[in-house]
């Protein structure tokens, strides 16, 4: 594990360096001395120079980017971690369901949720202390919002068990940033946040992202407190500190805004979300395209341009293939792709581009086949729908010139369409069926049908 420790004192505030003895000790009397050196804005940089450091059998492994969001690809990320440890894993920054929703609510930014639940995908377990760390940024306070509001304060105080194999360097990092996430809370007295279904993954990460106010830098600390492999990446679309709404418009011309009501609704509801394929009712009519929305400066919703994450692109250009994730098409995938430079950069690159379709449809997605799907990505990246002066002409096979299909899936594999739009590598794989979920892929098999890929490229 890292062999230094940080943590935030209420009474600094960020700059683009932290160098500081300071005393933080909440929740007690007793002043403790820390010390660490951290350049919030250069962390991407940070991560690029651990590399050099990683083994050597690192550097023969093929390098991958994934589109995804935070729920149905890491079914595949620990099988993934056996092919590669080179992956940059993109992912939005718009869910707005579940605890996420709440801090959005109270405190702002960006959501979060996704990029946790990465993050613990690919943290370490190699020792007991590394399990306990993942378990309890993992962990989720009760649904009954008394209970969850007395669990917290047993966590954040630092008697709950689940401290119990924490060493104390770990221990007092990552207490100082949920003490500290806890100091946000009280400091909006005019909101009354809720604790119940809680993540204390998403806690920390917030209470690490408001104290840095860099998105980046928070990704980086939970990246080191979770000792994920210094090779991967973990990135956000949009490298923002803004609150950013999804929204949606469909062929009808209705407006859906929220991640959520677009792919889940729950009607305001904290309970967890149910990821059921069948749980929501289909949209009136199929999705046009997708946007982003913010009241940030105004106090009406609009829809803006965010810039992409630069990293994104930079990695872009450099990986040796190109993966949209299996998952909720218009809300996990499209958000990401949607940003002026990502159809620029995929279409310039001759790598593998190749597409996980899902095995079951969702409310997205209804009667959708294979082909419509390559539709959706390549008017995503085309920007169709979006400014005519900042839309492409590329054809689908500029951007997907693979799909990898699993096995009695619902989605109709339309071969000729698929041809008319110059794809012609269609990969049938082993899949499995989940009660819950419908036909999922074999990850085993998913990942040797992408490494047979990666070896004929």
């Amino acid at each position: 594990m890292a062999d230094s420790y940080l943590g935030p004192s209420p009474l600094l505030k960020p700059s683009s360096l932290y160098t500081f003895p300071f005393t933080f000790s909440p929740f007690s009397g007793s002043p403790r001395s820390l010390s660490f050196s951290f350049m919030a804005s250069n962390c991407s940089s940070a991560r690029h120079c651990n590399c050099s450091s990683t083994s050597s059998s690192t550097t023969h492994q093929p390098s991958i980017l994934v589109f995804s969001g935070g729920t149905a690809f890491n079914g595949v990320v620990e099988e993934l971690k056996n092919l590669t440890t080179r992956v940059a894993h993109v992912l939005p920054v718009s869910d707005d369901g579940g605890s996420t929703a709440e801090i959005v609510r109270v405190l702002g930014g960006p959501a979060v949720g996704d990029i946790r639940s990465r993050c613990l995908r690919l943290s370490d377990q190699s020792t007991s202390e590394a399990r306990a760390v993942r378990i309890l940024l993992g962990h989720r306070l009760p649904l009954d919002p008394r209970r969850a509001k007395s669990e917290w304060y047993e966590i954040v105080e630092g008697s709950h068990e689940l401290w119990q194999d924490v060493s104390k360097p770990y221990r007092e990092t990552i207490r100082a940033f949920l003490a500290y996430f806890q100091d946000q809370i009280l400091r909006r007295s005019d909101e009354r946040f809720c604790f119940s279904n809680g993540s204390i993954g998403n806690f920390f990460f917030a209470g690490a992202r408001i104290f840095f106010q860099s998105l980046d830098a928070a990704i980086f600390l939970f990246s080191r407190v979770s000792e994920i492999p210094a090779e991967s990446f973990v990135l956000p679309v949009i490298s923002t500190n803004e609150r950013l709404t999804l929204g949606c418009e469909l062929s009808d011309g209705t407006v859906i805004r929220g991640q959520n009501e677009i792919s889940h609704p729950t009607h305001g509801s904290m309970q967890p979300i149910d990821k059921d394929a069948s749980s929501a009712p289909a949209l009136p009519s199929r999705i046009k395209r997708i946007f982003y929305m913010s009241s940030e400066g105004s106090n009406l919703l609009h829809e803006v341009f965010p810039t992409v994450n630069p990293t994104v692109l930079e990695q872009l250009r450099s990986v040796d293939c190109i993966v949209f994730g299996m998952g909720s098409l218009f809300t996990s995938i499209c958000p990401s792709l949607v940003l002026l430079g990502v159809g620029e950069t995929i279409s310039s690159q001759s790598c593998p581009k190749v597409l996980l379709l899902n095995g079951t449809h969702d409310r997205e997605t209804s009667g959708l086949s294979a082909s419509c799907f390559v539709t959706a990505i390549t008017d995503a990246l085309n920007r169709t729908y979006g400014d005519p002066h900042n839309c492409l002409k590329n054809p689908p096979n500029k951007y997907v010139n693979t799909l990898l299909v699993p096995k009695k899936g619902q989605i109709p594999v339309d071969i000729e369409s698929l041809a008319s739009q110059g794809i012609f590598n269609v990969v049938t794989v082993d899949s499995f069926h989940d009660p819950k979920l419908g036909v999922l892929f074999d990850p085993k098999s998913l990942i040797q049908a992408l490494s047979n890929l990666l070896m004929d490229a």
